[in-house]
Formats: structure tokens, sequence, C-alpha cells
């Protein structure tokens, strides 16, 4: 399987502030969009629709100024996988593994760790 690239030949795509996809960049994601606050919703609607990812990765900035319709919808996705991550520098605390497992796969880790 080529490097950056899933199963079904889909590759990640990564939408959000400069200092997030610059990083990206840098270790080889090619789909990248930088974009700011005034085409942010507009930028990522296109790379969510597209078909073209079988994964996004996107910023918490930029989820908190989509239209509640298209933030929902990603955020319920599976296909594309969306995921949202701390801005570089903004002091946003990072989600962990656990809630991040129970929103996007409904699977509670703590039920799974239960005898």
């Amino acid at each position: 399987m080529p490097a950056g690239k899933s199963e079904e030949g889909k590759p990640p795509a990564v939408i959000g502030e400069r200092e997030l996809v610059i990083g990206f960049r840098l270790i080889g994601v090619k789909d990248t969009v930088i974009t700011d606050e005034k085409s942010a919703a507009r930028d990522f609607q296109k790379v969510f629709e597209s078909g073209m990812h079988s994964l996004i990765l996107a910023s918490r900035k930029l989820q908190n100024g989509l239209p509640e319709n298209l933030r929902r919808a990603a955020e319920q996705s599976i296909d594309p996988l969306v995921v949202f991550l701390p801005t570089p520098g903004a002091g946003e605390e990072p989600e962990s593994v656990a809630d991040l497992t129970r929103r996007v796969l409904g699977v509670s880790l703590d039920r799974l760790a239960s005898p």
C-alpha cells in the first residue's frame, strides 16, 4: 500500500490554520487546505463532500465556526472519518483517546475495561 493512503486508496486530508497544516505537510500529507475564518466553512464542506478522503483532520477552531448542520454531519460521519484537533499554540485541551472513541465510535473504553 502506498504511503499516506488508506486501504481504499483514499488519502487523508488536513484542513485548518497554517500552524496545523504545515506540520502535516512536513510529514508528507499532500492533501492540505490552509483556511481562514471567512472561508473555513466553505473549504471544509468542499473537502468533506468530495468523496476523495477516508480521513479528514481539521482544527477544532474550524469546528467551532461550522454551521450546526455541517458540524453535526462531520462529527457523526464515519466515511470520511473526521477528527478535530487542537490548534497548535491555542492553549486548547486535547481530546482524550477515551473521549474520541466515545464520540466517534460510540464505545466507552471504561466499559470495555470492566470485568
